[in-house]
């Protein structure tokens, strides 16, 4: 087994509604800032949330490449979209739900193999995984070219 670390950085100046802060990946493809407003409000800044999704989309999406590619099937396209809810109450803040949905373009499947596939490349993610503490729904949309 070969393990790989990735790491992110976050730095925070100022009280928790009116301070701000900056994340920034060990890669350098983003560094950026967030704070309470981008979080809860409409601000134009990233937030910890919004950084799962994409992660959690990221990795569903080449999952199920991997998955399809087992089975025999080479997709021509995936767009993965991984919605992350965030609840705030007066005693705490959670993620309370994630959803899951993919649009693919996988010539030569029908619709209930392609709906197995993703399915189970959505529960076999690593990102999944990590987050299986949280009710994760997921739907899959098999889209066909002009050509099938």
């Amino acid at each position: 087994m070969t393990d790989f670390k990735r790491s992110a950085k976050a730095e925070w100046t100022g009280d928790v509604q009116k301070g701000s802060g900056e994340i920034a990946l060990q890669s350098g493809a983003f560094r950026g800032p967030y704070s309470f407003q981008s979080r809860f409000g409409e601000m134009k800044a990233t937030n910890p949330e919004e950084l799962i999704a994409g992660a959690h989309a990221g990795c569903y999406a080449m999952a199920l490449s991997s998955a399809l590619g087992k089975a025999g099937k080479q997709p021509e396209s995936i767009a993965a979209r991984s919605e992350v809810v965030i609840s705030k109450n007066d005693s705490r803040i959670e993620i309370s739900a994630i959803e899951l949905s993919v649009e693919a373009v996988v010539p030569g499947i029908d619709q209930a193999t392609f709906e197995r596939i993703a399915e189970e490349a959505a529960m076999n993610c690593p990102v999944s995984k990590a987050l299986s503490a949280v009710k994760i729904t997921h739907r899959a949309t098999l889209r066909q070219t002009a050509s099938t």
